[in-house]
């Protein structure tokens, strides 16, 4: 279990998900398999799920020269993130470009955020448990070689407290995430605008 999954700000992840899986197909071309994400692909193995489970190493993606859209790639196994490559215009403004630069500074943020916040979490974890096994002269592992754990209610408390000691650390984060977010909203909306008042003086053009 990750720290992204039992913290209370833990809805990014969650919206990002519903979002990635809503609509899903797979296709195959040239041997390789591709899903297509609400009109979006991105390649994947066909152990990809059960590797981000795992926790196994899940080899990054590469998206074709010639695409047309943004791609989403698998989870990383450390941050629980899909990484996006973002499809750039030939003709893009610089508006365009201001709004894809954002989201890839907001995409390699997260990714710092939650893969040092993660580890971090992990690290922790090990240390807990460990020193509540040896409190109890408890081996790491017993007689069969399986690894000795601790009761839910004994990892309840390890829970709680690193939640109240990165309590602020999270608000921060939430805070700039809603930041970020608002305004990577306020761009796509002026990019929006941007394209249609295009196509309408190409119109007029047109029929002058």
């Amino acid at each position: 279990m990750s720290c992204r999954s039992i913290t209370v700000f833990s809805f990014v992840g969650k919206l990002s998900r519903a979002r990635i899986f809503h609509s899903t197909r797979v296709k195959e071309a040239g041997g390789d398999k591709y899903v297509v994400l609400a009109g979006r692909c991105c390649p994947v193995s066909s152990s990809a799920a059960d590797q981000s489970e795992n926790g196994a190493e899940i080899s990054s993606f590469q998206p074709p020269a010639d695409l047309h859209h943004d791609w989403v790639g698998p989870p990383d196994r450390l941050s629980n993130l899909r990484p996006m490559k973002f499809y750039t215009p030939k003709l893009e403004s610089k508006l365009e470009q201001e709004l894809r630069n954002l989201r890839m500074d907001t995409q390699d943020w997260n990714q710092n955020f939650w893969l040092n916040q993660n580890i971090t979490f992990n690290k922790e974890k090990e240390k807990f448990i460990h020193s509540r096994l040896k409190a109890k002269g408890i081996g790491l592992r017993d007689e069969e070689g399986r690894k000795n754990t601790l009761s839910a209610e004994e990892m309840a408390e390890f829970y709680k407290e690193f939640l109240d000691i990165n309590y602020n650390k999270h608000v921060n984060y939430n805070k700039e995430w809603y930041k970020r977010n608002f305004t990577i909203t306020w761009l796509m909306g002026r990019v929006v605008l941007q394209n249609a008042w295009r196509k309408w003086r190409r119109r007029k053009e047109v029929e002058q």
